[in-house]
């Protein structure tokens, strides 16, 4: 594979001026400006600055039926997801219907088992609800339903309300948006909807509707003679959810973000976020988005992947600050389990790539399957295989019904569900169901039909991708000034909101390489030097999932970050490329 190449981002002069002038620290003027931020005020992440709820097509509507579902004592049954965005935005849900008034006796909510339900409102759900809830009067999905068709004909048809809450792109057949007939649909995404923030997560899209039905109730009088619910009790899990679906970070994402950090910081969380803090080893007064994506969010999905969601949830939703931890501890034991499947999941299909891959650059796609593989860890597996070797990838495994459910991961200039929407038309009947994003999306087909897919798949790649967009491309902030080398800039780096299209810094720079080993069997502990500077003092580097080891004289892209060891903190360089220099 060619190497990879480093881009330098431009940074405004006048506007990281202006930046710096208004009040902020000269390094995140200088990375603000880069990201596109303009003035100080973009930086304000107060709550009043959100986008208004009324903007969101389908809102208002939701709030008048679940004000008349609250004042009726109407059974209301949420449908969740299983992922850590669908676990998050049941628990906000479920919380925001009990601060606005809703009987908890009337509130219930089902979780699809991924292997045997599958994704989404199905008619199989449905009747799960009705087994569950008899008299269930309204459900209301949260990330999920917006192509639910056949899910939301079978509840219409025994005279079920449904509320769709999603944020996935709808169904198109034939150049023609295909809706549910749902009673109300809130999805950014769907046709006629001017909400700013296409990125929002489905928690967010949830959240948005109780700011609705919260002004609905106010218009009622709902809370006459007592003080009004306050709904930003629940942007801890708002912040959870939108960071571990890794939506792209909006302004509005931003904000909904870091307020919830913010009152994590302060110690104002559920008791399931503290106890997920508890079990990962993080502290909640320094929280970051890491904390959400690489530690909280990982351990709520570990559950839906291997387990059953219904644990992520209840944890979410508990009082008790003893089943918190209980619960915490459960899905630290099964995200430990997920941890041991993947990387033997890794190994199996790094097999399979030697024996399929020719020497030299691999093709411009790829679709692996394997009968040992785990339907529940496809996704990342995916996502491992695309980091490593920079290509749209899809992974399969065998479903309970003896179908093939993959998961797919791709890169910059791939559009992972157009493309499936176009392997669709080519190979009529290849695939039983697809959908999802640019970035991320599944399909489920028969295993006879693997080897049709791939090539299908592969062709389509190989139409769309040049060889440009097939080299890895790293966007750097250049070198880090020497005088911003410690830790209190890595905390400051650590407070700010980053993810998708509002990436974390990444520096780049050429060093000489003073020392390198390998620690635990797979990352690579180096001692670095800026190159050409005899007086700067060497530091310590960790390139984590590394083994091969570097040139003497490198170019490298790195983080900088606090390393925490028996209660001593020091920082360290994470490196994430390098490529040889002469």
């Amino acid at each position: 594979m060619p190497p990879p190449s480093f881009e330098v981002r431009d940074v405004p002069p006048r506007v990281a001026f202006a930046l710096e002038q208004a009040g902020v620290h000269p390094l995140l003027a200088r990375l603000f400006a880069a990201r596109g931020i303009r003035s100080a005020d973009e930086l304000d992440d107060a709550f009043e600055h959100l986008l208004p709820p009324g903007t969101l097509l389908g809102a208002d509507r939701a709030a008048t039926l679940l004000a008349d579902a609250i004042a009726a004592r109407a059974p209301v049954c949420v449908v969740a997801d299983y992922d850590c965005d669908g676990a998050t935005a049941c628990a906000v849900a479920l919380r925001g219907l009990r601060l606005l008034g809703a009987d908890p006796a009337t509130l219930h909510y089902v979780v699809p088992d991924r292997a045997r339900h599958g994704y989404g409102l199905t008619p199989a759900i449905v009747d799960l609800a009705r087994e569950r809830v008899p008299d269930v009067q309204l459900l209301v999905t949260v990330d999920n339903g917006i192509a639910s068709v056949a899910g939301v004909a079978h509840a219409r048809a025994h005279g079920i309300g449904v509320l769709v809450t999603d944020h996935h792109l709808p169904a198109v057949d034939d150049g023609r948006v295909v809706l549910p007939d749902a009673d109300v649909i809130v999805n950014p995404n769907q046709p006629g909807c001017t909400f700013a923030s296409k990125s929002i997560a489905g928690v967010g899209v949830m959240f948005y509707v109780l700011l609705a039905l919260r002004a609905r109730l106010r218009e009622r009088d709902a809370f006459a003679g007592s003080a009004q619910p306050r709904l930003d009790a629940l942007l801890d899990l708002v912040a959870l959810g939108t960071v571990a679906d890794v939506v792209r970070l909006d302004a509005n994402n931003r904000r909904l973000v870091a307020q919830g950090l913010k009152r994590i910081r302060a110690g104002r969380m559920q008791p399931g976020v503290a106890a997920l803090f508890t079990v990962a080893g993080r502290d909640p007064s320094r929280a970051a988005t890491f904390d959400f994506g690489f530690a909280l969010g990982p351990r709520v999905n570990a559950a839906g992947r291997l387990a059953d969601m219904t644990l992520g949830i209840e944890c979410l939703l508990t009082d008790d600050a003893a089943r918190a931890a209980e619960l915490a501890r459960a899905l630290d034991a099964i995200n430990r389990e997920r941890r041991e499947v993947e990387a033997g999941m890794r190994e199996q299909a790094q097999l399979r790539l030697d024996a399929l891959l020719p020497a030299g650059a691999p093709p411009p796609a790829l679709a692996l399957f394997d009968a040992s593989f785990h339907e529940g860890v496809v996704g990342i597996v995916a996502g491992r295989l695309k980091d490593r070797l920079h290509r749209p990838t899809f992974v399969f495994a065998r479903g309970a019904d003896g179908l093939l459910k993959g998961s797919g991961r791709s890169i910059p200039g791939f559009h992972l569900r157009d493309a499936l929407d176009l392997v669709a038309k080519r190979e009529r009947g290849v695939l039983l169901r697809f959908g999802g994003h640019a970035m991320a999306a599944g399909c489920t087909l028969a295993e006879a039909e693997f080897a049709r897919f791939a090539d299908a798949f592969v062709r389509v790649a190989a139409e769309w991708l040049d060889d440009a967009t097939l080299q890895r491309r790293w966007r750097t902030d250049g070198a880090l000034p020497v005088e911003y080398y410690n830790a209190e800039t890595a905390r400051v780096l650590d407070a700010q909101v980053w993810g998708p299209s509002f990436e974390p810094p990444l520096f780049s720079e050429v060093v000489d390489v003073l020392a390198q080993r390998l620690v635990g069997e797979r990352h690579l502990k180096l001692r670095l030097a800026r190159a050409g500077d005899a007086r700067a003092a060497p530091r310590e580097a960790i390139w984590f999932g590394r083994t091969e080891p570097l040139p003497a004289r490198a170019r490298v892209a790195w983080r900088l970050a606090l390393d925490e060891y028996q209660g001593q903190q020091r920082v360290q360089m994470v490196l994430e490329a390098a490529t040889g220099v002469d």
